[in-house]
């Protein structure tokens, strides 16, 4: 899976698995970058073939209905653009670096 790395501060690993289209994907990238950690994320609408259903594959091991946004935060997944969550999540996450 290519992934887009986007620097900033290490709160851990945090993944965003994302639509293109999404308004609530790009309020949770938004979101992330605001708060200037460090993630990385995937468009799953815009990988093809072999690395579409590998990537939906790894979606599914978090959210089964395949809904998105989900993003992974050090193994805990949340679904949807949850602010309060996604906020509670990264206080939990170890900074490093």
């Amino acid at each position: 899976m290519a992934a887009t790395h986007v620097p900033g501060k290490n709160q851990g690993v945090i993944m965003l698995y994302a639509l293109s289209t999404c308004p609530w994907c790009r309020k949770t990238r938004q979101f992330l970058n605001d708060q200037g950690v460090e993630y990385s994320y995937i468009d799953v609408d815009q990988t093809r073939g072999q690395e579409r259903e590998d990537t939906l594959n790894e979606v599914r091991k978090y959210n089964p209905a395949l809904s998105f946004p989900v993003l992974v935060v050090n193994g805990k997944a949340i679904v949807g653009f949850k602010e309060d969550e996604i906020r509670e999540a990264l206080k939990g996450a170890p900074a490093k670096g």
